[in-house]
C-alpha cells in the first residue's frame, strides 16, 4: 500500500515563521511537524510515500531526502501553482493508481489505529473511508453526518439521495486522514480547472452519484497543528504524559 502526505500549504495562519520555514519542517515537540503523519504511515507498514510540495519545498526535500533516515521510500510531485488536494492528488495519479491507498495531511497529530480504518474501508467495500471524529467545533470545520451503518449520507451542504430514510444521522468533522480507492478518480475526469478540492468538489459528486462513502469513527487523541496555539497545546499534552502516541515507541 502506499500513501500521500499533502505538504504544499503555505501555513498561513504562521506566519512570520512560515515566510522562510516550510510549515511542514516547524517544529512540534522536538521533530518537524511531518514526520508525524510519515513516522504514523511507517508504523502501519506503508513506506512508499509521496509529498507534494510547493511553498519552500525544497526545504522539505533536502530534510526529509529518499525517506532511507526514516526507514521509507519518499517520492515529491512538485507543483508549480497550489492544486489544493484534488489537483494535488490528481497530479500523483501514477503513484497512487495501482490499488488502496492513504492521504494524511501534514498539519495534525493523530494517535489513529490506522490497519483498523483500513479493515473496514476493506470490508465494506468503499471507494472512499473519511477518518473522522465528534466534536463541539464540528460546524466550524465543515460538518460531516454518517448513518448507523457509518455510510457518508451529508457532506458539508450536500446530501445524499437516500439520507432521509436511513434513521438519525450522527454529526462529525474529518481528521485529515482518509483511505481510497484509484476510482476516486473517475470523479476527477473533466475538471475545467487543474485546481480543485476534494471536500468541495469529489466528494460531492460522489455522495450525489450513490458511491460508497464511509466514515471511519475515530475518539482518541487529535490535534489540529494548524496554529502556534493549536501547537502549544499538542506540545503541552505530549510533555505532560497526556498523551503517548503508540507509533512513536518503533
Amino acid at each position: 500500500m502506499r500513501a500521500m502526505v499533502f505538504a504544499a500549504g503555505h501555513g498561513l495562519r504562521l506566519r512570520p515563521l512560515t515566510d522562510k520555514v516550510s510549515k511542514a519542517l516547524v517544529p512540534v515537540a522536538g521533530r518537524p511537524m511531518i514526520e508525524y503523519p510519515l513516522l504514523l504511515l511507517r508504523h502501519y507498514g506503508v513506506t512508499e510515500i509521496v509529498i507534494n510540495l510547493h511553498h519552500l519545498g525544497e526545504q522539505i526535500e533536502a530534510h526529509l531526502g529518499d525517506g532511507r533516515k526514516l526507514g521509507l521510500r519518499i517520492t515529491y510531485s512538485k507543483e508549480r501553482e497550489l492544486l489544493d488536494t484534488g489537483g494535488g492528488l490528481l497530479q500523483a495519479k501514477s503513484f497512487l493508481d495501482d490499488g488502496t491507498f492513504v492521504v494524511v495531511n501534514t498539519d495534525v497529530i493523530i494517535d489513529l489505529p490506522l490497519q483498523a480504518a483500513i479493515d473496514q474501508h476493506q470490508k465494506s467495500r468503499a471507494v472512499a473511508t473519511l477518518v473522522l471524529r465528534p466534536d463541539a467545533r464540528a460546524d466550524d470545520y465543515g460538518a460531516i453526518e454518517i448513518s448507523p451503518d457509518r455510510r457518508i449520507r451529508r457532506f458539508l451542504s450536500h446530501r445524499a439521495p437516500s439520507s432521509d430514510t436511513v434513521g438519525s444521522l450522527r454529526k462529525l468533522m474529518f481528521t485529515g486522514v482518509q483511505i481510497l480507492e484509484p476510482k476516486v478518480f473517475d470523479y476527477m475526469a473533466g475538471e475545467s480547472s487543474v485546481v480543485f478540492g476534494t471536500t468541495k468538489v469529489t466528494y460531492p459528486k460522489m455522495l450525489n452519484g450513490g458511491e460508497s462513502l464511509y466514515g471511519f469513527l475515530f475518539e482518541g487523541f487529535w490535534q489540529d497543528l494548524g496554529s502556534a496555539e493549536r501547537i502549544k497545546e499538542a506540545e503541552t499534552k505530549l510533555a505532560s504524559g497526556a498523551v503517548k502516541l503508540h507509533y512513536l515507541k518503533d
